[in-house]
């Protein structure tokens, strides 16, 4: 599998993740204690970019429903979604974050 580059290492924030539409997926990158994840960006429950919720302590609130996920593993931690998220390795090259997108976990 290969790695694709995603976005520069400064387009991430802590508290604001960054969101691509990638192979036709929509992914969301973000940062948690200086390391680099990367989770499916539409929330399972309802049509709506998590990236644009709200994050705090590893974790993502979607915006429409208050479901919550855990941001390092994207399992499911408050309803109403019903299934965890997928993720996809990340790595850090230089200063842009890469990521395979053929492996869902």
């Amino acid at each position: 599998m290969s790695w694709e580059i995603i976005c520069k290492t400064g387009d991430v924030q802590d508290d604001f993740p960054y969101s691509a539409k990638v192979d036709g997926k929509e992914v969301g990158i973000y940062r948690v204690d200086g390391e680099y994840y990367a989770l499916e960006d539409v929330c399972p429950h309802a049509y709506a970019l998590l990236s644009q919720g709200f994050v705090e302590d590893g974790q993502v609130e979607c915006p429409l429903h208050e479901a919550v996920f855990d941001i390092k593993t994207g399992k499911c931690l408050r309803e109403p979604a019903d299934r965890d998220l997928h993720v996809y390795p990340v790595r850090v090259v230089d200063d842009t974050v890469q990521l395979q997108l053929n492996s869902e976990g």
